[in-house]
């Protein structure tokens, strides 16, 4: 008789593994299979990291900086982040408010560690990038999601915010640009949100500016922290290299917050993995304080791919496609494909069943909207080539063109 293996956590049961790593994974197997595939599906730039960036980190490796870091990272590191908040969002951080993860992801769990206890809600504005809600469960949270719909351009209003919070409230996470919809808050419409706060203080806010510097047109960007600075004693400033710098592999995140919750976020950290690797530290100084005109000059890159894809997956039958304000990504609303039966026979009723029948199709790998909390619309990462884009949207110009 075959032995019965341990159980695994029950906490796992409401965890899946993410939606774009899922597609991700699909794409490359049938590209493995044979096929040319373009993959829409994950959220990363296509760039080098900056040339500078890795000599840094060449040059750190070579003299010896390779031994355990500090947790909360360099001192060197905490500095130049400490200049950045400064020039960027005009925001002072003290050097014990500031700390280095691995990566943005690693902020927000060890975030939710410090200061979730069973059952305590966490507000998130839906559509969202995944892990918020993953994350917030694991730590014994329960997500609460405000759906922001496209008639309001995917952005949260006041009203139902305030609507949202309740006496177990802890925490209410903020994503401008957004990832998946890359709506982006005005100055004017992040004071509104903030004037809600202001009659919740048992409110932690999590502000993810990743996409800070991807904003186009006259948008400017603007933190919470920065607008609102009576709320900035309960703000976590989230950012990190991997998206302005193209730096995902190195993997370091960063945030600035309230000296007490840092303190309790590099405990967690400590449990969990200890500081970020030193030659990704050295290269990410080098990334802050270095030339900043890749990142206009890629922002620019952003721009004309961003019109790009909304013009032409406008086009497509069937396909309303908004125009954001910002991040790599666009949110096409797909309600005009659903009942249809596509050219390979495939029933589309919901958005998982387009994104599959486009994969096996066409081989154009995207990642529907239900994975992301809001149907039925999916998910294009516009951060890859131009040429590849231009054909993606014309495979699904045809793909939908077919449904019947």
């Amino acid at each position: 008789m075959a032995a019965t293996a341990p159980a695994l956590a029950a906490r796992l049961k409401d965890v899946e593994i993410a939606a774009s790593v899922t597609m991700t994974a699909k794409a490359r197997a049938l590209a493995a299979a044979g096929h040319t595939v373009i993959s829409l599906a994950v959220g990363e730039p296509d760039f080098d990291t900056p040339t500078h960036a890795v000599e840094a980190a060449h040059a750190a490796a070579l003299a010896g900086d390779t031994h355990y870091p500090p947790q909360d990272g360099t001192p060197a590191l905490k500095a130049a982040i400490q200049r950045k908040f400064k020039r960027d969002n005009g925001l002072d951080y003290a050097l014990d408010e500031i700390m280095v993860a691995n990566g943005g992801k690693q902020i927000i769990i060890n975030a939710f560690l410090a200061t979730i206890d069973e059952g305590d809600e966490v507000v998130i504005p839906s559509p969202y990038w995944i892990s918020y809600a993953d994350q917030a469960r694991l730590a014994g949270g329960k997500p609460v999601f405000v759906p922001c719909p496209q008639n309001n351009g995917f952005k949260l209003r006041a009203e139902d915010l305030d609507a949202a919070i309740t006496p177990r409230t802890k925490w209410l996470v903020l994503n401008s640009p957004n990832n998946p919809s890359g709506a982006a808050l005005s100055a004017d419409e992040i004071r509104g949100i903030g004037a809600v706060l202001a009659k919740h203080p048992h409110v932690w806010v999590m502000s993810d500016d990743m996409y800070e510097h991807m904003v186009y047109g006259d948008f400017a960007f603007a933190t919470l922290a920065q607008v609102c600075p009576d709320l900035k004693d309960r703000v976590l400033t989230v950012n990190g290299a991997s998206k302005t710098y193209a730096m995902t592999g190195w993997r370091v995140g960063f945030c600035g917050g309230p000296k007490a919750l840092l303190k309790a976020m590099v405990n967690m950290q400590g449990q969990l993995t200890s500081g970020v690797c030193t030659v990704a530290q050295a290269a990410t100084v080098a990334a802050l304080d270095g030339p900043q005109d890749v990142v206009k000059e890629r922002a620019a890159l952003y721009l004309a791919r961003r019109e790009l894809v909304v013009v032409e997956l406008n086009k497509a039958k069937g396909v309303v496609c908004h125009r954001p304000e910002g991040a790599f990504y666009v949110y096409p609303n797909i309600a005009g494909c659903l009942g249809k039966t596509s050219a390979g026979g495939r029933r589309i009723d919901t958005d998982f069943d387009f994104v599959m029948a486009l994969l096996e199709e066409q081989h154009v790998a995207a990642v529907h909207g239900g994975a992301y909390g809001m149907s039925p619309y999916f998910r294009v990462s516009y951060a890859t080539g131009t040429e590849q884009l231009r054909e993606a949207c014309r495979r699904i110009q045809a793909f939908c063109g077919s449904l019947a």
